[in-house]
């Protein structure tokens, strides 16, 4: 005999089966879209067996960091060179892995570094500029994805002649149309010397990029804008001695989950294992070293380390740019090693990078 209960409890019942019977037909309409779509490619194959194995769940758009601005689009470029205290240098520290001092004095109190190769360089002429160079794009807009790329330069290099001027990277960041602002510390100055400084100490890259973003902030135009800037994904490209602080970067992980890529252009002098672990173990990040001769075996020894782990690493650049994505990549013929930055794969190399990478449009 039905009672009001037992009408209640079949109604539900029926509910039940309907929504279960609703999800079901879903599931068989998304399995024949799914035969429908064209085969994956190598690259797309290769990065699902990474983060499938790995446990890793990439999303497919990047994530939003958290926005504390309204302002719009910004109506023109700000560049700037700024001193900031947590800037590689000056460093009073001592050298990793050495028992004494960066900096020693001579006979008559002259400060002064001496490398391994046995040069020394005065500490007043080298290690003593604590400025950034700073560039946010016209018609970058803090309320949209972006990325914060962190430049370390090469030997014998200052930032105004060499990183402005010479290279172009403000102009190539600012024409990839990509949503992405630029910070390039001063490491040693016209010397050949890949010390990192500061940045060798654990924790003083997370102090970096926390006074960029306030430095960011009022550039911007808007002081609420600083945790935006303080949470932007971060791409680090190394030139030549780059690769020195960049293998530091990563050893110290100060940057944690926030480091979604690294470039090497013509950078693989050294610290192979480093950057091949962090590959293995950051499925949802991106790598991409690129090289004349100078550094081609270096190359070929890590794209090794690389696949010995695991991950395939591949000698193209794809067409877009994913998490995940790993590529050795041989530059033209005519490219050379000075003028990487003008010529590599392709004419102004970082430009064409950042346009790649995919998910983060200036509008």
């Amino acid at each position: 005999m039905s009672t009001p209960e037992t009408s209640a409890l079949a109604l539900q019942a029926t509910r039940r089966c309907c929504v279960a019977g609703f999800i079901m037909r879903l599931v068989l309409l998304a399995g024949l879209f799914a035969g429908l779509a064209p085969p994956a490619s190598a690259q797309q194959q290769q990065h699902t067996r990474r983060v499938a194995t790995s446990g890793w769940v990439v999303s497919v758009v990047p994530t939003p960091h958290p926005v504390t601005s309204r302002q719009g689009p910004l109506p023109k470029s700000v560049t700037r060179l700024a001193a900031l205290s947590a800037a590689p240098f000056p460093y009073q520290g001592i050298m990793p892995g050495a028992n004494r001092p960066f900096i020693e004095a001579d006979e008559t109190g002259r400060r002064f570094h001496r490398t391994a190769g046995g040069r020394v360089y005065w500490e007043d002429e080298r290690y003593n500029d604590p400025r950034v160079l700073l560039h946010i794009p016209k018609g970058f807009d803090i309320r949209r994805p972006g990325l914060l790329v962190l430049y370390f330069h090469g030997h014998r290099a200052n930032l105004r002649r060499d990183v402005f001027m010479r290279q172009r990277v403000p102009w190539q960041v600012s024409t990839s149309r990509t949503n992405a602002v630029l910070a390039a510390p001063q490491f040693a100055v016209n010397a050949s010397d890949s010390s990192a400084g500061k940045l060798w100490q654990r924790g003083a890259l997370r102090d970096f990029v926390n006074e960029v973003a306030g430095r960011f902030a009022v550039m911007h135009g808007d002081l609420r804008s600083e945790a935006s800037f303080a949470s932007l994904p971060v791409v680090i490209v190394a030139y030549s001695g780059g690769v020195g602080p960049a293998a530091w970067a990563i050893r110290n992980g100060d940057l944690g989950s926030r480091l979604r890529g690294i470039v090497l252009l013509d950078a693989a002098y050294g610290e192979m294992g480093v950057f091949a672990d962090w590959v293995a173990r950051t499925p949802n990040a991106f790598l991409l070293s690129t090289y004349t001769q100078s550094t081609e075996g270096r190359n070929h020894e890590l794209k090794s380390l690389i696949e010995a782990r695991g991950v395939k690493a591949f000698d193209s650049i794809p067409q877009r740019i994913e998490p995940g994505h790993v590529a050795i990549v041989p530059a033209a013929s005519d490219a050379t090693h000075h003028d990487f930055l003008l010529r590599a794969w392709t004419d102004d190399p970082l430009r064409d990078l950042l346009a790649r990478v995919r998910g983060y449009p200036r509008g």
